[in-house]
């Protein structure tokens, strides 16, 4: 049958032109393009397409998004049911589909999956079972049977390798799921049992009574060498003897309790979070476009101890005080051994596309290491600000990069806490670019040190020294 559920075109191949557009990435013969095609027809028959959520996580099954005309969600290697159980927590009326591979499920995902099963909660699981990890180069699998050669099994799958995973057994002997199966697609009347039982998981979900499980055993032919008819001869005759096919479980009549529907009201998320749904005071008149058009990315990068993720983390609450976008995202690299982390931050004018920040417009520097990694990284005419304390020689930088050295540490040193030198960073990179006034960061950083009100007039203080640093500069060029 045709569908509406499938995109009219697929842009994943060459822009969706051609010959490729309404063609796969999948290989000639992978099973993943037919049950592709069971699980958007079950969702057109039921009516499902405007309240469907598909999760893929990393595999072959990862552009699923680029097929499905649904919502969609792209998740991290093995954390599907993860991600699935959020979004079906967060709106218990949406139907919540994760899409995996075995490489994906059974190995890094495995804790993900069981732990999800046994919460019971209706979900509807897709598991497509190559016995191979297919996209990264045929290696051994948790699921690839014995004998069987693989990229890191050359000569085939040995006892010390311990035996395959019956993921469908695993999961039907817990006491969450309602709903186990393990389908084929080697002939015609496997392949409508494997449609049957993709609809049957999700009206397991429609109806609320719980989690569901359908096991499809695929085939690779790329990995295992095969033609397509000779790769599915090998699932009918190899895959099936050790993953028998059936019903592992089936409750009829199970019901699931009625999930409790998450309120959003800003009141009880802000007395939750110990939050005044007061609006910050703002003091910016607008985006500061001299440094760029709608987003603009920084980088606090430092050893451990230099306060860069602090400074990242106060800025980007002053960023939001004043009404744009903001994300800070902390790196924690090897600081403990003298190397660097770092924080991206990023101000847009209505929506970050991005948290990362690989070219900054700004780049923060608290020690050599960091200069050294990220100063050639800065954007053309960008800005970047080092501690001259423990940095004697900046490197040589990107032509058209303004340069400031300011003793950061020192600074701080000489008003009697080192601790406060990320807070002279915040002022001296307020007096260089302008990113936001003054008052903006310093109402961030008093809110943020609230219950430490002692402290406030020594970081004021330490804000203060930093613009002067840059304007004493600025003089004397």
């Amino acid at each position: 049958m045709s569908t509406t559920v499938f995109y009219d075109h697929f842009e994943r191949h060459a822009h969706g032109l051609g010959l490729k557009d309404h063609a796969t990435h999948y290989c000639p013969g992978c099973g993943h393009g037919l049950a592709h095609k069971f699980l958007a027809e079950a969702i057109d028959e039921l009516g499902l397409q405007d309240c469907t959520v598909a999760v893929s996580p990393v595999g072959c099954s990862v552009f699923l998004y680029y097929y499905l005309d649904v919502g969609n969600t792209q998740a991290a290697h093995g954390r599907a049911p993860a991600v699935a159980l959020g979004h079906k927590t967060a709106n218990p009326q949406a139907i919540v589909v994760s899409y995996q591979g075995d490489g994906d499920l059974a190995s890094i995902g495995l804790a993900e999956i069981v732990s999800t099963a046994q919460l019971g909660i209706p979900l509807s699981v897709i598991f497509v079972n190559n016995a191979i990890y297919g996209m990264t180069g045929g290696q051994l699998a948790p699921t690839t049977l014995m004998g069987q050669k693989s990229s890191t099994s050359p000569a085939g799958r040995l006892p010390a390798m311990g035996q395959p995973l019956r993921m469908a057994e695993l999961i039907a002997g817990l006491d969450g799921p309602v709903y186990v199966e393990r389908v084929a697609l080697f002939d015609a009347r496997q392949r409508n049992r494997a449609k049957k039982a993709i609809r049957k998981a999700l009206e397991c979900q429609v109806g609320h009574k719980g989690f569901s499980f359908v096991e499809v055993l695929a085939e690779c032919p790329t990995h295992l060498g095969l033609s397509p008819t000779d790769a599915e001869k090998w699932v009918e005759r190899e895959m099936t003897r050790v993953f028998p096919l059936g019903v592992k479980k089936d409750v009829p009549d199970a019901a699931y309790p009625p999930i409790p529907v998450p309120t959003f009201a800003v009141d009880r998320l802000t007395a939750a979070l110990g939050l005044t749904a007061e609006a910050a005071p703002r003091f910016a008149s607008g985006f500061p476009r001299h440094l760029a058009a709608r987003d603009l990315a920084l980088k606090f990068a430092g050893t451990g101890g230099d306060g860069a993720q602090t400074a990242a983390m106060l800025l980007t609450r002053a960023a939001i005080n004043e009404g744009f976008d903001s994300t800070h995202i902390p790196s924690y690299g090897p600081e403990s051994r003298g190397g660097t982390s770092y924080a991206d931050v990023h101000i847009a004018e209505t929506e970050v596309l991005s948290p990362a920040a690989p070219h900054p417009h700004v780049l923060v520097a608290f020690n050599a290491p960091s200069l050294a990694k990220f100063g050639s990284t800065v954007q053309p005419g960008g800005t970047v600000l080092y501690d001259s304390s423990t940095i004697a020689t900046p490197p040589v930088l990107p032509e058209g990069v303004k340069v400031y050295g300011v003793p950061f540490a020192q600074i701080a040193a000489d008003l009697g806490r080192v601790v406060v030198k990320n807070v002279v960073a915040l002022g001296a990179l307020q007096q260089a670019t302008g990113l936001l006034p003054g008052d903006s960061i310093l109402t961030a950083l008093r809110y943020a040190m609230k219950d430490k009100c002692a402290l406030i007039p020594l970081n004021e203080a330490a804000f203060a020294w930093g613009q002067k640093a840059i304007r004493d500069q600025e003089g004397n060029r």
